[in-house]
């Protein structure tokens, strides 16, 4: 992607090029200069990938695909990974810029699918007539490129809005409106052709990408499994809505949301045989692994930095497609919003991981519940809290796939420990819980209303200290350093901490951690906007194992045989195994089951190893699992609903170390989180985006989604 991104500019340059002064100037050069060799089809596929619907640091889920990488965060689309404090932090209910539009914008506004269909287009009906010009084997893979892009297309349109105009062909300027207006196509015919054209890709693409930063077979193979698990899911899960999740468009009575009552049950078996095949044949005939390049078995130190390596490794077996970056030219800006609060430039804390995520990781005491122990009693309300001499003692068995991902309290990174306190308690000890209600109905009380806090009743001494300030302006709280029993001028301990929470400070540690994956972990080097350069694994073999896994399940689930013979459950178990051996986890025993629990075996698998990589909004969209009545199943697993949320409204949750002067240990609370308040809202409406309404109101033949 590097390279492509550099020929890109050079083809802006040659766009806009006069070749003759004899004749009026032209601002596109010809097909006669594109399509007659190897340089010209370089510039031409570069200007085609730069518009690319490729989510990575640059795209954020509130705003869509801007390609620009301010306020740069991960996982904050109200799928529980993390949460920041910014309003880009919400459900995944809609993108400001809808990836709709047939405007073609500049190049450095929001890229529009229409304009990139209609190159990809040209290219599938043109190329032909220069095929003497080519090698077969670039000719052919030239096409497989084209066929790619507008199967990627169609499947980042599809996943957003259901049924699209399936343009297929470039339409002449001018034109009769009859041969404009392209109508919305069913959903099912929709995801046919998104599966027609991977098809066509795959046949045509050489095995390995002939290029950097090009495509090949396995890279179309691996986004068809991922697009058909999409499919799939649809087709199946629409079902599971109050009032099946489907309707025809007004104007054209084409059911351009859900499936047919009669073939529904056909067409999600067709998409996970579909899937299943595609990922299959990734894994027998690509020649792709999961990266172990530092990992050891019984050694967690090695395990955890072996993953953490993985994400900045250009030569990793792992990766299937990556797009690059290159300090100076070509940037980006996770470091300078998402680094914890101390190595802030200009800002800090952009994605907070939650303990609702930290809870689906092995490695923890749990109560009857599932949720992490963190009292002596039988839930967070009863007995004492538990007693850590430093805060990573907590966090000693948990899996080293978390620690890569996540950065705990007092954790090293970047040569510095990142000191997080959610406060300071001078009381005596045992303590026992701060509340006695830590339910989604008392989420907004808040430490600050505690008695122990305020010194309201003058029966209770002051015997909690939180900041209402950043690092360099908190309350100060005599403490013995040195352990000597006395208190020396300027023995004094901070309530939070360098990095917080603080609670008038949004730009802290939100729940208690920071994130870690894909940050610059080099102490040498200096945040700043747009100068981070770490690539982005757009497609990985870890994708693979999970779209397998998860194709296998679900065809099982149906009652359906192996499209290849394999032993469906056999081939998803090896495949979750060997991610967990890889991450450090606990293997699973057995087989996984052809039923719901086997089923969230795999989910559960997928959110924890694909985290922050902008897979979790999707899966949660196409599991139907966000709104309110689906979401027991929520996490892949089963929670209760009640706890989490109200109606359609929930939140996360935060896990906060306190530190306790009188035993000089440290203890953690878990509740919901308490600085800068985050509530979010999903609706069944939601599982489809709104189509732009200047588009419907226009056009003679775009329905807008029947619930809307």
């Amino acid at each position: 992607m590097k390279n492509i991104c550099k020929l890109f500019l050079l083809g802006l340059i040659l766009f806009s090029a006069c070749v003759d002064l004899d004749i009026p100037p032209k601002n596109v050069t010809t097909d006669d200069a594109l399509l007659t060799n190897d340089e010209g089809i370089d510039i031409y596929l570069a200007r085609m990938y730069s518009y690319m619907p490729f989510e990575d640091f640059k795209y954020t889920a509130r705003w869509g695909l801007r390609y620009q990488s301010w306020l740069g965060a991960l996982g904050t689309d109200g799928t529980g990974e993390s949460l920041n404090r910014d309003g880009e932090c919400a459900a995944f209910t809609r993108e400001d810029d809808p990836y709709w539009n047939v405007t073609k914008k500049p190049a450095s506004d929001n890229i529009q699918p229409f304009a990139l269909l209609r190159d990809a287009n040209h290219l599938i009906e043109t190329l032909p007539n220069y095929k003497s010009y080519f090698a077969e084997v670039n000719y052919n893979h030239y096409l497989g490129e084209a066929y790619y892009v507008r199967a990627t297309v169609f499947y980042a349109m599809a996943k957003r809005f259901g049924g699209i105009p399936l343009v297929t062909k470039v339409i002449p300027y001018p034109a009769e409106s009859d041969l404009l207006e392209v109508p919305r196509a069913t959903e099912e015919e929709t995801w046919d052709q998104i599966l027609a054209d991977f098809d066509q890709a795959a046949a045509l693409m050489t095995p390995k990408s002939i290029k950097t930063g090009y495509s090949n077979k396995y890279v179309a193979l691996a986004f068809k499994s991922e697009a058909m698990l999409y499919a799939g899911c649809v087709a199946k899960y629409n079902e599971t809505v109050t009032g099946r999740l489907t309707g025809f468009g007004q104007k054209t009575g084409v059911r351009v949301m859900g499936f047919a009552e009669d073939r529904w049950q056909a067409a999600s078996k067709k998409y996970f045989r579909e899937a299943y095949k595609a990922a299959r044949e990734v894994m027998e005939n690509g020649g792709y692994s999961l990266y172990r390049k530092k990992w050891s078995p019984n050694n967690r130190e090695a395990q955890y930095q072996n993953m953490v390596d993985m994400f900045s490794d250009l030569t990793s077996p792992e990766n299937i497609y990556v797009k690059e970056y290159v300090y100076p030219t070509m940037t980006h800006g996770i470091d300078a919003y998402s680094a914890p609060f101390i190595f802030h430039a200009p800002l800090s804390s952009g994605s907070c991981p939650t303990l609702d995520f930290m809870e689906l990781f092995d490695g923890f005491d749990r109560y009857a519940d599932g949720t992490v122990k963190v009292t002596d009693g039988a839930s967070n309300t009863e007995g004492n809290y538990l007693m850590y001499d430093a805060p990573m003692d907590f966090f000693k068995n948990a899996e080293p796939r978390l620690r890569a991902y996540v950065i705990f309290p007092y954790d090293i990174f970047k040569g510095k420990e990142i000191e997080i306190r959610g406060g300071v308690y001078t009381g005596n000890v045992p303590v026992k819980p701060f509340f006695s209600d830590y339910s989604y109905a008392n989420s907004e009380t808040r430490y600050q209303s505690l008695d122990i806090y305020t010194t309201a009743n003058k029966t209770v001494p002051k015997t909690l200290y939180l900041s209402p300030n950043d690092g360099n302006r908190q309350e100060l709280i005599p403490f013995d350093i040195k352990n000597d029993g006395n208190i020396d001028k300027g023995d004094t301990i901070t309530a939070a901490g360098a990095n917080g929470p603080f609670y008038d400070n949004g730009e802290c540690s939100l729940a208690g951690l920071y994130l870690r994956k894909y940050l610059n972990p080099d102490p040498a080097f200096v945040a700043g906007e747009g100068k981070s350069a770490q690539p982005f694994i757009l497609m990985r073999y870890a994708d693979v194992l999970l779209n397998v896994a998860e194709a296998a399940v679900e065809l099982s689930l149906a009652g359906e045989s192996s499209p290849d013979g394999s032993d469906l459950l056999q081939v998803a178990t090896d495949a979750i195994n060997d991610i967990r051996d890889r991450a450090g986890a606990t293997l699973i025993t057995g087989k996984i089951t052809p039923d719901e629990a086997g089923r969230n075996i795999v989910r559960k698998e997928r959110r924890k190893e694909l985290a922050f990589e902008h897979k979790s909004k999707w899966d949660l969209r196409r599991w139907r699992v966000q709104h309110y009545d689906g979401r027991d199943g929520f996490w892949g697993e089963a929670k209760d609903k009640n706890f989490y949320s109200n109606s359609s409204r929930y939140r996360f949750r935060g896990l906060y170390p306190f530190f306790s002067t009188q035993s000089r240990k440290y203890f953690f609370d878990a509740r919901f989180q308490w600085i800068s308040l985050k509530t979010f809202e999903y609706n069944p409406i939601d599982y489809y985006f709104e189509i732009p309404g200047g588009e419907v109101s226009k056009s003679p033949v775009i329905d807008q989604q029947p619930n809307r």
